[in-house]
């Protein structure tokens, strides 16, 4: 009786956990695409929606201590919350680093853009896919998943390479895009640390699963 009511206090934490992933991957989605529409409204709105993310860490961080304390996990089962209570927090500072971009949109404001963004928003897509995965790969205890997620890290760090290498560019042609280049800029490292986040994600899948502790790229 007792494992029962633990594996459906466990299904309910994987359901709590893809639902924070999926507030996650959407407030990135918006911050930008503010950004790259000057939707200085949208941008405004990512704040509660941050709001609502950090809401959803302290209600699952009540769950699984309340677990630890009630229940008494051992073994794969302790791993398992443990893991949960570190993975949040990736979540939480994911949804920081959104409200991090729409702050830089927000600054650039109706300021005509540099140039069109093409690999910002290819970065944060790779970003967008890696948190849906790595919450895959913890429901289905997916190691091997786990380090494929890990992986696409080198896809975001090479575009923000080609990031900085244009903005560049374009700041040697003329300075007076320096103020807006340094911002986008900071707009590459926030998704650089996003993919960063993730793959923190996929190591605590990977000691929840095997015990071991690893630390990729």
């Amino acid at each position: 009786m007792m494992r029962e009511h633990l594996d459906q206090k466990l299904t309910r934490l994987n359901h709590d956990l893809i639902k924070m992933g999926a507030m996650v991957e959407e407030i990135i989605d918006k911050a930008i695409v503010s950004l790259k529409n000057q939707d200085l409204e949208m941008a405004k709105s990512i704040y509660t929606d941050d709001d609502a993310i950090d809401e959803m860490e302290l209600s699952i961080e009540k769950d699984c201590l309340n677990l630890i304390a009630l229940q008494q996990p051992i073994a794969k089962d302790l791993r398992r919350i443990a893991s949960a209570l570190k993975i949040i927090t990736d979540l939480e500072r994911i949804g920081d680093h959104a409200v991090n971009i729409a702050k830089v949109t927000l600054e650039i404001g109706k300021e005509p853009l540099m140039k069109p963004l093409i690999d910002i928003p290819k970065m944060a897509e790779i970003c967008q896919r890696m948190i849906k995965l790595s919450l895959d790969a913890f429901v289905n205890q997916d190691v091997e998943l786990a380090r494929k997620v890990a992986e696409m890290d080198q896809e975001v760090d090479d575009l923000y390479d080609i990031v900085i290498k244009e903005v560049f560019e374009y700041i040697s042609r003329d300075s007076k895009f320096l103020n807006q280049g340094i911002k986008l800029l900071f707009v590459g490292r926030y998704l650089e640390r996003v993919a960063d986040h993730t793959t923190n994600i996929c190591e605590r899948i990977i000691y929840m699963v095997t015990g071991e502790r690893v630390e990729i790229n």
